[in-house]
């Protein structure tokens, strides 16, 4: 070769040379990048309670809630998956819905996981079967103690660890600290939703997780405040609200619903004195707004509120003063009446039950449907002090409709009975005859309801006191007794069955 051809040779080849390096450059550079995008597609997003742009409880009285959780996250594109932290422990897996409230039609959910594989020394242990970790050991030489450090393989931890220590299977070497030179993937600090998601949208959305939980109730407690002349009352209704979902949920939007709502019963996965009258007179106004809702009734809180794992809380529910009530005491028979208790010539003692009642209606300032509950009553004694009298369980009730209070059996007014006459006049045809006599010790006259079960075909053969029909199965008296005074009622009936 000549040395003009050599020459042009030599050119040509450091020509490419310099054109190929800003390309080979780039390739490297696309490789890079490549593989970011591969390793971004693998590494986990995640987010947690500080996303967080909206929140909302709702409560069942049935151990019971729905929660809805906003999060404004940033999601990359393609398929990836999303780590959503600070869920209750108590979820139910089966009714997880995740949705973008930016663009739900390019975000859909692949695959969802609950991870509740929780971290803890046990499970920590029981993770590093296999792997090599350091036991701290103290040891005692001439009084004074010093840290010894071994390297162990964890062989087994089934009842107990099983360690290989050089060419040594060991088993009951205990130590007194171990420690780990990672964490493993597989387990959580705390309850976590894995999806794995498909992102064709933003990068930036506002999403929303919803889901029950279960350890989270409320119930509604009622002080009833009895004045002295037993006339009126004043009505205060509580919401106490219990959170054992092992979540916080703070500056939430709180619904409650009251009502017998439908289960399905199958496995629903892992489910993970003073005092009160000092209550009664600072009681707010009601704060929560009532609603139908189906064959329920929705009571939203007209403010937001922080409710923390383990806690009791108490929220005002309604206010009502001046509720016309009504003392009365009552004596009701034995639910089967041919199977009294013989006294032996002796009358029986019988409780004289005592209620209070009044009517859930705007006229007696009250008409908003209650709730279920526990309502205890309160009432001033001579000295201005308000003294607790008893306490009753209510249902759920609507507006007005009457409620009816138990609060205990009458001290001062006695009742007894006897069987006078017991009569078969053929095989399926018998005469009774009763006596019921009600004693007062009280400082004023008192009335007392009687109401008598009766069963089969019946008729009052006499009575001396005015009787009403009250059903198929029971009669009934009002019976007058004065102050220090005795009533005997006496009354025959007529049965056939």
């Amino acid at each position: 070769m000549s040395t003009r051809s050599a020459r042009i040779t030599g050119t040509a080849f450091l020509a490419a040379i310099v054109l190929l390096l800003p390309l080979a450059g780039k390739l490297k550079q696309a490789r890079a990048a490549g593989a970011a995008g591969q390793q971004a597609k693998t590494d986990a997003a995640t987010t947690t309670q500080k996303d967080q742009t909206d929140l909302s409880v709702t409560v069942y009285n049935s151990n019971l809630a729905l929660v809805r959780d906003v999060r404004q996250i940033r999601l990359q594109p393609g398929v990836f998956p999303l780590r959503f932290e600070d869920v209750a422990a108590s979820i139910n897996p089966a009714t997880v819905h995740f949705r973008s409230l930016t663009d739900p039609a390019k975000l859909s959910v692949v695959e969802q996981n609950y991870e509740y594989d929780l971290l803890d020394p046990q499970k920590l242990l029981q993770k590093y079967v296999g792997r090599e970790l350091t036991l701290v050991r103290p040891e005692t030489d001439s009084g004074s103690t010093r840290w010894v450090q071994t390297k162990a393989l964890l062989l087994a931890y089934n009842n107990g660890p099983v360690w290989k220590i050089g060419d040594e299977i060991v088993t009951g070497m205990g130590a007194d600290s171990y420690r780990f030179p990672d964490l493993p993937n597989n387990l959580y600090s705390r309850p976590t939703l894995v999806w794995t998601l498909e992102n064709r949208g933003a990068d930036a959305q506002r999403v929303e997780a919803s889901y029950l939980t279960s350890n989270m109730n409320w119930n509604a407690d009622y002080v009833l405040t009895v004045a002295r002349d037993e006339k009126t009352a004043d009505l205060d209704g509580w919401v106490t609200l219990v959170n054992n979902s092992g979540a916080a949920y703070t500056n939430a939007k709180l619904q409650l619903v009251a009502g017998e709502v439908h289960r399905a019963e199958q496995a629903r996965g892992v489910l993970m004195e003073s005092m009160v009258a000092d209550r009664v007179a600072k009681a707010a106004a009601p704060q929560f707004q009532q609603e139908g809702f189906s064959e329920y009734h929705l009571y939203t809180l007209q403010r937001r509120t922080s409710i923390q794992d383990k806690e009791s809380k108490q929220i005002s529910l309604l206010t009502g003063t001046g509720v016309p009530v009504e003392k009365y005491l009552q004596v009701e028979g034995q639910p089967y009446y041919y199977r009294n208790p013989q006294g032996i010539g002796n009358a029986i003692p019988q409780s004289v039950m005592v209620f209070y009642r009044f009517k859930n209606d705007e006229k007696s300032s009250l008409g908003m449907p209650l709730p279920a509950g526990t309502v205890r009553v309160y009432q001033a004694d001579s000295k201005g002090g308000v003294q607790f009298a008893g306490e009753d369980a209510i249902t759920h009730t609507p507006k007005d409709e009457t409620l009816r209070i138990y609060v205990g059996n009458a001290f001062d007014v006695v009742c007894e009975r006897k069987t006078m006459d017991y009569k078969k006049l053929a095989s399926n045809l018998y005469e009774l005859e009763y006596q019921i006599t009600l004693r007062n010790h009280k400082d004023g006259p008192v009335s007392v309801e009687v109401r008598e079960p009766i069963g089969g075909d019946w008729d009052v053969v006499n009575s001396n006191f005015k009787w009403t029909k009250l059903d198929a199965t029971t009669i009934g008296f009002t019976i007058p007794v004065v102050k220090d005074g005795t009533s005997t009622l006496d009354y025959r009936v007529r049965v056939k069955w």
